[in-house]
């Protein structure tokens, strides 16, 4: 299996390092770090996550400390299509009421 990043699920990184790095820019390094490390298991390990299909079709959602990774698997690779915290609306982020 292969790993994809989302165009958007990279953003969310970025986005994460840049919030982080505001108080502490190394750990905004090794933090991104972790969340695409944890990204790579999914290859391995591609049904551990909780289905959501509500919000998407084939979506498994699988916390990271105070994060979710949202991502889909398929036979021959695992796109990570979101990555949030856990605070965020993740309904109203996939687009439910």
């Amino acid at each position: 299996m292969r790993l994809d990043f989302s165009p958007q699920s990279e953003r969310d990184l970025e986005d994460i390092g840049d919030y982080i790095a505001q108080d502490n820019p190394l750990r905004a390094v090794s933090f991104v770090r972790e969340l695409r490390e944890a990204c790579m298991r999914l290859v391995h390990h591609p049904g551990i996550g909780a289905l959501r299909p509500e919000l998407l079709s084939g979506l498994r959602i699988l916390p990271y400390g105070r994060y979710l990774i949202a991502y889909s698997a398929g036979d021959t690779t695992v796109r990570v299509e979101r990555i949030l915290h856990s605070a965020r609306d993740i309904d109203a982020l996939f687009g439910e009421p």
